[in-house]
């Protein structure tokens, strides 16, 4: 499927109008750009990061796709809030792994001396 960066943009202003159904058309037009992303964005991550480039996609395009309140301007502009949920999702799942390491969801135990 070939579209146009403007058919790119009347997609996004459907989404933006609340036509839900136009998503099954965008997500084959932007998911090759959008794993580009996610794969720049991973570089920058540290060696052996378990989260992969697909995984990201998915999470970051589920997020994109339920804003209710962004009136996507164009391609460029849906792809700048794509590189920043990428981040976010990346920050989040870094504070995550490391709140395991640190005995995140273990019992409080008060130390009372006598």
């Amino acid at each position: 499927m070939s579209l146009l960066k403007g058919d790119v943009t009347q997609l996004l202003a459907e989404l933006s109008g609340g036509n839900r159904s136009v998503v099954d058309r965008l997500i084959p037009v932007v998911y090759d750009e959008l794993h580009q992303l996610a794969e720049r964005e991973l570089r920058r991550e540290r060696a052996g990061h378990t989260l992969n480039a697909t995984a990201l996609v998915h999470e970051a395009y589920v997020k994109l796709i339920d804003q209710h309140r962004v009136d996507w301007q164009n391609r460029a502009h849906f792809m700048a809030i794509a590189a920043q949920s990428m981040r976010r999702i990346l920050i989040n799942y870094a504070k995550s792994r490391s709140a395991q390491k640190r005995g995140s969801g273990m019992p409080v135990i008060t130390f009372i001396e006598e």
